[in-house]
């Protein structure tokens, strides 16, 4: 369909346009990454794929993401049919939508920046955003890698996280409010749930310990 047609579609809603093969020996590593966001499982083609899932996961203003949501079919400078699947459709809280496409520098070809391009100039005929996202900074992806560990809602419990947000209402070390609450072992699944869903926060900039500086996030203390 025309794009200014498509634009209106809830791709969020649909299946991937193709499959995620896995075979013996191939250099890629694909799977399903669950989100905490859709509730539901989520395909990946590589690593860094499943990074970029797991950023749009934890990112509040994200209501919806799905993986090779669509194709784009279009002509190149010589008349020649060129189409591209881009990696993640994303609906935001505000309704509107990003395009993203994940892809390390040192591995864009010309050809394929040609594609990414094109896509974005597409996403502004629709009225979409688009991104090309390559590797994270290493200690916000270990950072956010741990944290996604405990984004499950099994890992909350209702009493232990309303007294992390009465300990935490004014900034103080993380190991400090595990053992302030309880026992740590039950405690810090709570607390690294409530990091995760970022009613508190830290900075991710700097590797999380046990030192690390903890608050209740502005909209959670009013």
């Amino acid at each position: 369909m025309p794009l200014v047609r498509a634009a209106r579609v809830r791709f969020e809603d649909g299946r991937p346009v193709r499959e995620f093969p896995s075979y013996r020996g191939q250099r890629n590593y694909p799977g399903l990454y669950w989100s905490a966001t859709t509730g539901t499982h989520v395909g990946y083609e590589s690593w860094l794929e499943r990074d970029h899932l797991m950023v749009l996961d934890f990112d509040p203003e994200v209501s919806a993401l799905a993986s090779q949501p669509l194709w784009l079919f279009w002509e190149d400078e010589r008349g020649k049919s060129v189409s591209h699947a881009p990696d993640f459709f994303v609906r935001r809280a505000d309704g509107s939508v990003l395009l993203v496409d994940s892809r390390p520098e040192e591995r864009r070809p010309a050809r394929d920046v040609a594609k990414f391009e094109a896509t974005r100039r597409a996403c502004v005929e629709a009225g979409w955003g688009y991104a090309l996202w390559g590797e994270l900074e290493q200690v916000e992806a270990v950072n956010l890698r741990w944290l996604a560990g405990y984004r499950h809602p099994r890992c909350f419990r209702d009493e232990v996280a309303g007294r992390l947000r009465e300990f935490f209402a004014g900034p103080a070390p993380l190991m400090d409010g595990a053992e302030a609450v309880g026992d740590p072992i039950a405690v810090l699944p709570v607390l690294f749930h409530l990091l995760w869903r970022q009613e508190l926060v830290t900075d991710l900039s700097v590797l999380l310990g046990d030192r690390s500086v903890v608050r209740l996030a502005a909209g959670e203390a009013e």
